[in-house]
Parts: C-alpha cells; structure tokens; sequence
C-alpha cells in the first residue's frame, strides 16, 4: 500500500493508493458483476476500484482496524461490497460464507500496509517510537515476546533467514545482552540496538534495522505460511477463466508466488525417471499471464518510493481440477511456533 490521496472515489477520499493499481486492475479483467476476493483490504484501496468498476466484492482483512476503517465504505457500496475479519489463508471459506462457492477474482497485495506503518502505537515501524507489538490481529504473541524470550539461536534464524539479515547472529547477541539489562519493549530502543550492533553499511540506502523489523513482523503474523494458504485458496475457490493476481513486496514472499504458479502452470510429470511408464502428470491447474513479472514504472516510483520493490504475478484458472502439491516445494523455514 502506498502514501496518501485526496482523490474522491467510492466511499469517500482514500487515504491510501494501492502500489501497481493500473496494471492490478488490468490482469483482473474487471467486467460489472463479477465477483472478486480482495484478500488483504487494508485501507481498501483494491476495494474501492473494483467496485467502482462494477464488481462485487469480498474484502478480508485479519486486522480488526481495518475491518472498522472500512464501513463507511460498506455503507457507500450498495450491497456489493462484504467485509470480512479473517485471514487469506481461508478465503475459500470467506468467500463461501458470503455466499458465493466460486469467485472471478482474487488479488493479494502481500505484507503490511502503509496504514499500519503510520501508526506509530502499532509497532510496525521505527520511524515513530511505539510499542513493540507488529500484531496484525491484535492478538497472540507480539514482536517483544518474542525478541525477549526467544532461544538466541532461534533468534539467530529468525532475523538470517526471515530477514535475509548477513549478521544475524551479531544483531540476536546484541539484542540477547540487552535484554539481561532490561526487558525490549520499544521500537525505537530495538532499532537502537540494531544500528550499534552493525552500523550503517556504506552504500545502505535502508537503516540498518529494517531487515531485523521485517524479520520480526512476518514471523509473529506467520506471514509465509499464510501466503502459501492463500494461494491454494485461491486455486480452489476461483472459476474456470478466473484470475488469481498477486503484489509482493519482498523476495521471500515474490519466490512463493514464483514457484507455486510455476508448478501449476507446468506440473511435474507422475512418476520417475526410473517408472517411465507412471504416465503423464496433472493438467495445469493455471496460465500463466506473463512469464515475468511487472514492476512499478519510474513515475510511480517516483510519486510512491514504496513500490520500487513490488512486483506483480498474475495467472489464468484452467478447467483442471485440484492436484496435490508438497508444500516443502516452497521452502518455507522450519521455525519455532511463536508462543513465549
């Protein structure tokens, strides 16, 4: 999600713009009264174009301030707009719920939104000194638990492999020796502790504590895992013809994506090199819309720095059925559960 607009749409001016828009809009193929699943509402930025464009829409958002933030919205929608607190992982669910068993739609916009990181008391963010907490549902362990009662081992990978963080294992001693003084309960003070530990890299244009936050914000809210959830969600609950379209942020989340639509769009055959006669695979259960994915134009980078980084997946749902698909194909880490 990006920065602030005064432009006047549905429900009155969005507070939000939504990264890659434009091109959302196009791979979704929008046509009046369709139905599509706006996986991650936030401040409804998706939301709000799609019904503009005629759509009925599913909104799903496992942050309960979102979820307020959007009635007025509700109200303005005549009916076509059903918001929902829960999380993607179960949009087939949601989407049965509000009574629609097959949907034309689903686009996921992956990660925490520019909602959430400007407000300060939410803790996603050290820009603004808060609480330690990154909770998207405001419930469950928070980021402090976990920096302050996590094995420093664990620690270790969480911010290497999470955060894609070189020197994890010097930023998880620090934080381990700050805590036997005093417990960490503030974002400003973890940042602190970052930027001590290891400096600011020449070169850097982010603050040293930027992968250590990330690190921490998508392992209390299990934001992989959830992800790959939504993802075969989305395969079971759309149409034949349907779209599936995806917005990520970060190279853990965009491989995700990569890898599931490419297994597919291009399932393996059954069998072995040593059964050749095991027969053909699966069909393809997606087509893909593009080989490569599309990224925000220089313009847009330059209105919204946020969306240097996303990148934009989109897919065809085929006529074929459901097939299994070991979710170690994904490789998502084996970490500890967050409960402290």
């Amino acid at each position: 999600m990006a920065g602030r607009s005064t432009m006047g749409v549905a429900g009155g001016p969005a507070r939000h713009i939504p990264v890659l828009l434009g091109p959302v809009m196009d791979a979704l193929a929008v046509r009046p009264g369709a139905v599509i699943v706006d996986g991650t509402f936030g401040a409804g930025g998706y939301s709000r174009a799609l019904l503009d464009a005629g759509a009925t829409v599913i909104g799903i958002d496992r942050d309960p301030s979102a979820i307020a933030g959007g009635q007025d919205l509700v109200a303005a929608s005549s009916g076509r707009l059903n918001l929902v607190e829960g999380r993607f992982g179960a949009l087939d669910r949601h989407a049965a719920a509000c009574g629609f068993e097959a949907v034309d739609g689903v686009v996921l916009d992956v990660g925490v939104s520019s909602m959430q990181l400007d407000e300060a008391e939410r803790g996603f963010s050290f820009r603004a000194d808060g609480p330690l907490d990154m909770r998207m549902e405001q419930a469950g362990p928070s980021a402090a638990d976990v920096v302050n009662g996590a094995a420093v081992t664990d620690l270790t990978r969480i911010i290497g492999i999470l955060g894609e963080e070189r020197k994890a294992r010097t930023v998880a001693g620090a934080i381990e020796r700050a805590r036997k003084e005093a417990p960490i309960t503030r974002t400003a003070t973890l940042a602190d502790i970052v930027e001590r530990a290891i400096g600011k890299r020449p070169g850097d244009k982010i603050h040293p504590a930027t992968r250590t936050f990330q690190a921490l914000r998508i392992y209390v809210n299990r934001e992989l895992e959830e992800l790959v959830s939504a993802l075969f969600a989305a395969e079971r609950v759309l149409k034949a013809g349907g779209r599936l379209v995806v917005v990520a942020f970060h190279s853990l989340e965009d491989r995700i994506v990569k890898r599931f639509l490419n297994a597919r769009a291009r399932p393996k055959p059954a069998g072995s090199r040593h059964l050749p006669e095991a027969g053909p695979g699966p069909e393809p259960t997606f087509s893909l819309l593009s080989r490569k994915p599309i990224e925000a134009d220089a313009g847009e980078v330059a209105a919204n720095p946020r969306a240097r980084s996303a990148r934009l997946r989109a897919a065809l749902r085929t006529e074929a059925p459901v097939f299994e698909l070991d979710r170690a194909e994904f490789g998502l880490p084996n970490l500890p559960d967050p409960a402290f």
